[in-house]
């Protein structure tokens, strides 16, 4: 791979690991919002759905982290 494909794979990676980052702030929202719910309203329809925003944010995350590795993998 030549040195501009790589740079612009370093470019992706940077784009890749800002939308991480911005993912991962959400979800720690979302977390808090679901930490500071009455115990009562957490086994509620709007906890579970808090719930359910947290684990699917954790899976986009693990995705990206799963993108971003194949994608040094390969710059060689």
């Amino acid at each position: 791979m030549n040195k501009a494909r790589r740079k612009e794979i370093d470019a992706v990676i940077q784009d890749l690991e800002s939308a991480k980052e911005r993912l991962e702030s959400i979800r720690d929202e979302e977390q808090d919002y679901f930490d500071n719910m009455p115990e009562s309203f957490q086994y509620a329809e709007k906890g579970e759905a808090a719930e359910e925003a947290i684990n699917n944010l954790d899976y986009a995350i693990d995705q990206i982290d799963e993108v971003i590795e194949n994608a040094e993998q390969a710059k060689g």
